[in-house]
């Protein structure tokens, strides 16, 4: 039975068709060719013809281009495209080079998987309920961990986002540290929150932590929760205990997922040995719906020189192992 073709008309008010379209129509063009259906302009009548799934998802993309471009008075073909991954992403559409990888369209445009173990990190997340991804600084473990949870709440997938992380840095309890709670654990949260706002903006942020749609909280506040129908991040988790560790899996309720984000070369609790993280790898291997992913020096996607700072410590702990001749 062939598919009904629809029409849809929208009328354009204060709003110049070629800053929406673009010059020759170059953005009229991608968008018919990344979303199907067809867009005929008609003066400032634009006419949206196609299955109801590609008029949904047309209707989706010209509401947020005409609000870009009154906010902003242009469109960038940057925008443009950052737009049509976003609707194509929600609808499933993949394309061979790109589209698997669009992660999350943030403030500041589409986040990608940029190596292919983040595309296997991404996948992983997607496909399990718990997700351990180990590996040195600047493999994007957490940023991408948050871009993540904040596409799925985008897409109603989870009601809340939920980040942790110890507080072992000061050596001490943060009942002893001055100021209230925001005031003791922000030293230690900041790069959460950093990633956060740049993916959302601070006022909307704010707006989303006063409603508890995120949260940013030490590890040692998460005891006696449940947390269902969450997103939980626990970074820098290689600086939680075995205790610890088990008591932040066992929040994980119905609907929720969990990613656990750590390096086990950067350690600081007393005793390395007691690592949650180091400890989980061999209790939890092999359980179904549980997936580890492990980076390496190959996957830094931060500054040039991140990549040579960690195989130059790796070499000398190599080198101070014992039983290693320095060949």
């Amino acid at each position: 039975m062939p598919t009904e073709v629809l029409e849809k008309r929208i009328t354009l008010a204060d709003v110049e068709p070629l800053a929406l379209f673009g010059v020759n129509d170059q953005y009229l063009h991608l968008i018919e060719r990344r979303l199907g259906g067809a867009v005929i302009v008609r003066g400032n009548v634009v006419v949206l013809r196609g299955d109801a799934e590609e008029i949904a998802a047309l209707e989706a993309l010209f509401a947020e281009l005409i609000y870009l471009l009154r906010r902003n008075g242009r469109l960038l073909p940057e925008d443009v495209a950052t737009v049509v991954e976003l609707i194509a992403a929600e609808r499933g559409l993949r394309s061979p080079q790109e589209q698997e990888e669009v992660i999350y369209v943030g403030r500041q445009g589409a986040i990608r998987a940029r190596t292919p173990k983040q595309l296997e990190y991404c996948r992983l997340v997607r496909t399990h309920d718990v997700v351990f991804a180990i590996g040195p600084a600047g493999t994007g473990k957490t940023y991408l961990a948050v871009a993540m949870a904040l596409a799925a709440l985008q897409r109603d997938e989870v009601g809340r986002i939920i980040i942790s992380r110890p507080a072992v840095e000061a050596g001490e309890s943060l009942g002893f540290l001055p100021g209230d709670l925001q005031e003791k654990v922000d030293p230690y949260l900041r790069p959460l929150t950093d990633a956060l706002i740049e993916m959302l903006g601070a006022e909307k942020l704010r707006s989303m932590m006063e409603r508890r749609i995120v949260e940013v909280v030490p590890l040692a506040y998460m005891r006696g929760r449940t947390l269902s129908n969450a997103f939980l991040i626990l970074d820098e988790a290689q600086n939680a205990t075995v205790g610890q560790m088990k008591m932040f899996l066992t929040r994980l309720g119905p609907r929720s997922k969990a990613v656990i984000t750590g390096d086990v070369t950067q350690i600081d609790l007393p005793k390395p040995s007691a690592s949650g993280l180091v400890d989980v790898q061999e209790v939890l291997q092999g359980i179904p719906g549980i997936a580890f992913v492990y980076f390496d020096r190959s996957d830094v996607v931060r500054h040039r020189l991140v990549a040579d700072i960690v195989a130059a410590y790796e070499r000398r702990q190599r080198d101070r192992t014992p039983g290693h001749n320095g060949q």
